[in-house]
């Protein structure tokens, strides 16, 4: 993803936030962000997502009084983005070394039964 806009760490948190809405307005976003993030003002979302249209990771909507505002990428698209960059950057282009890094990390065992029962029904 070496030409595409990779989003911020606030970005990223605005986005999941807003791909859920589908699209909604600086005011909507506020509220959805206060829930997990109470500290968090009206002024600082706006600007935020000002700035995230600027670069292209929002689109808006200026027909209505209030803009709305929706994301440029689908969230499974820019995920999948961002960890091909990762991959390349920190791992040498290899997915195995990053899957046994995730591994390594610290998994529950719930999640640990979810990935083996993936990995059975992919080999089908």
């Amino acid at each position: 993803m070496p030409d595409a806009i990779k989003p911020t760490p606030a970005e990223l948190d605005l986005l999941q936030v807003l791909w859920p809405l589908g699209s909604a307005t600086a005011k909507q976003v506020h509220q959805a962000m206060q829930k997990e993030k109470p500290e968090v003002t009206y002024a600082t979302v706006l600007r935020l997502m000002q700035i995230m249209h600027g670069k292209g990771l929002l689109i808006r909507d200026e027909s209505q009084r209030s803009h709305v505002y929706a994301p440029a990428q689908a969230q499974d698209s820019l995920q999948t983005n961002l960890l091909k960059d990762l991959i390349n950057r920190a791992f040498s282009g290899s997915a195995k070394a990053l899957v046994l890094a995730a591994l390594k990390s610290g998994i529950s065992r719930k999640e640990r039964d979810e990935i083996e029962k993936l990995l059975r029904e992919d080999g089908k």
